[in-house]
């Protein structure tokens, strides 16, 4: 259930000025998320915007949705140096890239809410099977908050460092996690099937992405072992407090985006679930358990920054459970401003969406 924090509270009382923003990796499908958002938040102002590959450039030459003051913004590298006024810095670059320039902006006093998988671990061991390669900051692990919102929001609101969960894991362990509180789940058969619209494989140009590739098409991808599996069997364990080991395989589907995860579980009890997931997420503003009997889609959820979740129990010992989200938006850029808000004390809907684009 939602929780009020007394220091939160207080925050949200006092006048406040608006707060410069960098975004780090701003022309990307994430980027270009957080620019859209934060340009009608009310106390979020876009300040710098760094694009490696395309500095020097005005940012409206690169980003076709892009207007006003900021589409005259020029971007400026990841390397150079924030500017002084910036209090809070997006990182939406690639991981292994990310962990320097949030190393540089938390030595530089800013707070920072970094999209790339860089500081979701908290161990290197894992970090390294995960992404195959050795951490340059590995001594941020621990000071880093996974920011799952509903379930670490006293963590958030005290951080300087938030690692913005993956779209996967998060359309998973929204509605793995409180029935895995309540000790209901077989954890040795959780086989999690994801299918993504093509966005979520990033903006950069890839032959497999192509429309004659991609259209008409669906597949699998990233087996024998995503790497977001890591990802769900560490935070299952951190918020749901059991050991599990998830099979997981990720589809890549036509379209530009939108995620839907199926849960297929073994346990306990499985004609209760639906009553306690709506009893954990009631007073949650971006969760939505549907009544029984109904399943979510992608197309409700679009352009919002919701999670819609559905019950379907086969039987008192085995159940599905759907979940749908928007990979650009809960999956990411709509989580990480979620985040931010609390990080400095404001309502955390504030600039977010609740109702999906319809048609």
């Amino acid at each position: 259930m939602t929780k009020s924090f007394d220091e939160t509270d207080a925050l949200r009382s006092m006048p406040v000025m608006n707060i410069a923003v960098a975004i780090l990796g701003a022309t990307g499908y994430t980027g270009a998320e957080l620019i859209r958002l934060i340009e009608s938040h009310p106390h979020f102002e876009v300040k710098h915007l760094a694009a490696h590959s395309q500095a020097g450039k005005l940012a409206g030459d690169v980003l076709p949705g892009c207007a006003g003051k900021v589409a005259a913004m020029r971007l400026a590298t990841a390397d150079d140096a924030l500017p002084e006024n910036v209090e809070l810095v997006f990182t939406a670059l690639p991981h292994g890239a990310a962990a320097t320039s949030v190393f540089a902006a938390l030595e530089a006093g800013k707070k920072v809410v970094d999209l790339s998988a860089d500081f979701r671990h908290k161990s290197h061991d894992i970090y390294q099977a995960a992404y195959g390669a050795s951490h340059p900051h590995p001594e941020l692990f621990e000071e880093a908050v996974y920011g799952l919102t509903e379930f670490a929001r006293a963590d958030v609101a005290k951080a300087r460092l938030i690692a913005n969960p993956g779209c996967y894991p998060t359309s998973t362990l929204l509605p793995l996690v409180p029935l895995l509180n309540a000790e209901l789940i077989d954890t040795s058969t959780i086989i999690v099937d994801s299918k993504s619209g093509t966005s979520g494989a990033g903006r950069s140009a890839k032959t497999d992405l192509l429309y004659c590739e991609i259209n008409e098409s669906v597949k699998a991808y990233g087996l024998p072992r995503h790497r977001h599996a890591w990802e769900m069997e560490e935070w299952a364990l951190g918020f749901g407090h059991q050991s599990i080991t998830v099979r997981f395989v990720p589809h890549i589907l036509p379209m530009n985006r939108g995620m839907l995860t199926t849960l297929h579980l073994n346990g306990a009890s499985t004609h209760s679930w639906h009553e306690i997931l709506t009893d954990q997420f009631a007073d949650e503003p971006f969760v939505k358990v549907l009544p029984e009997g109904r399943l979510p889609s992608t197309a409700g959820i679009s352009g919002s920054n919701r999670c819609d979740i559905g019950v379907a129990a086969l039987s008192d010992s085995e159940a599905v459970i759907v979940s749908c989200i928007d990979n650009l938006l809960k999956g990411a850029a709509g989580q990480a401003l979620q985040n931010a808000n609390l990080m400095f004390g404001f309502d955390e809907t504030a600039g977010l969406a609740t109702h999906a684009l319809w048609p």
